[in-house]
């Protein structure tokens, strides 16, 4: 039987708590928890209710993680598994329904707790699954990708992709508990290290630029897979998005502001195809067409904006996005959530470390930005 969980003794290893309307939860961040002492079964059993657990995975981290992580659980929990494949373009209603299927065929109830092991594809599904199956049970995110580490893993947004529209279907529905484990990374392609990277750069352009520089000066060591430089950026950025969470959960205010750079990047996902542009990478691109704006509008200076790009580059992010005609970029943007009363709404940078969601720009800005990069 699975005992108490243990502290670890890493490195690296802290913890912070999200207060939400429904819960509060932790967000344990360690570099250890895939070795015997301190592994992933055993920091997440206390946050299992009932005895019922299906883990989430796909077909790529499944022979990294999954084993360990079962075979441990299912010396005190009944435990099945779900592998799906891996990618964006799965993030669809049809890998929900697999999800449906395995809760289904095991004959699993209301006291099941399903496990998300995964990078923001897995979570967001498994997630959404959890918020809708018997009209909401638990579940637990241990996220294996930078970008969900700091990013998707926490604040509760669950869903899939529409061919339309990228995260249109979902739910806000948060979990028991997040474990980011730091030693995942070191299985993480340089790409979707990248990726990770941009969100974090996110954090620092909107909210401090104190970090920003802090990024500067150690962004070649998180390259490099340092994990306590990790493992303190996963921690600032989730605190960061932890404080907006517990201002206003549901995103009808300050929540938005995490929306940086999302929908230009949204557009590009979306006429790409899900899949050939990462999220993260998207996002650099996005940011880089909203500072853009935000410099023609006249809150940023030339300098700031070149501030930007040199970031967005150390950690190996695009900062163009690919040709896309002005007027499907328009029509796209209009699907995004953000749209209000009919009008486009972005999230602007009136100076680094400080962002508003705004409609009030010259719409000619937005086209000169957008047709910069034009089919």
């Amino acid at each position: 039987m699975l005992k108490e969980c243990l502290m670890a003794t890493s490195l690296f290893h802290d913890s912070l708590t999200v207060r939400t309307q429904s819960h509060d939860y932790p967000i344990i961040i360690t570099e250890d928890a895939t070795s015997k002492d301190s592994s992933m079964a055993k920091q997440v059993a206390p946050y299992i209710k009932g005895c019922q657990v299906l883990i989430v995975t796909n077909d790529t981290v499944a022979p990294l993680y999954l084993q360990a992580l079962e075979d441990e659980l299912a010396e005190q929990f009944t435990v099945k598994v779900c592998v799906l494949p891996d990618g964006e373009q799965y993030k669809n209603q049809t890998s929900i329904d697999q999800i449906y299927d395995a809760l289904m065929a095991e004959h699993f109830n209301r006291d099941v707790t399903l496990i998300a092991l995964g990078g923001g594809v897995v979570g967001d599904m498994t997630g959404f699954a959890a918020a809708s199956f018997m009209r909401g049970v638990n579940f637990i995110q241990i996220p294996t990708t930078l970008l969900s580490q700091v990013d998707s893993s926490v604040g509760g947004k669950t869903g899939i992709n529409h061919a339309q529209g990228k995260n249109m279907i979902g739910a806000f529905w948060q979990p028991q508990m997040v474990l980011a484990d730091m030693s995942t990374l070191k299985t993480l392609p340089a790409r979707e290290l990248s990726a990770g990277v941009a969100e974090i750069i996110k954090y620092a352009l909107i909210m401090d630029e104190a970090f920003l520089t802090w990024l500067e000066e150690n962004l070649t060591a998180m390259m490099a897979l340092d994990l306590a430089v990790l493992g303190e950026a996963v921690k600032r950025c989730c605190q960061y998005k932890a404080d907006v969470v517990a201002q206003d959960e549901r995103e009808s205010g300050v929540r938005a502001l995490l929306n940086f750079g999302h929908t230009f990047g949204h557009v590009i996902e979306t006429h790409q195809g899900y899949g050939n542009w990462l999220h993260g990478e998207a996002v650099a691109a996005g940011m880089m067409q909203a500072a853009k704006l935000s410099q023609k509008i006249g809150w940023l200076t030339l300098d700031e904006v070149e501030r930007i790009e040199r970031v967005l580059m150390l950690g190996n992010l695009p900062t163009k996005p690919p040709a896309i005609d002005v007027q499907t970029a328009l029509d796209l943007m209009g699907h995004d959530k953000k749209v209000k009363h009919g009008q486009i709404r972005l999230i602007l940078l009136k100076s680094i470390g400080s962002a508003v969601v705004t409609n009030d720009f010259d719409n000619d800005l937005l086209l000169e930005v957008l047709s910069q990069h034009s089919a």
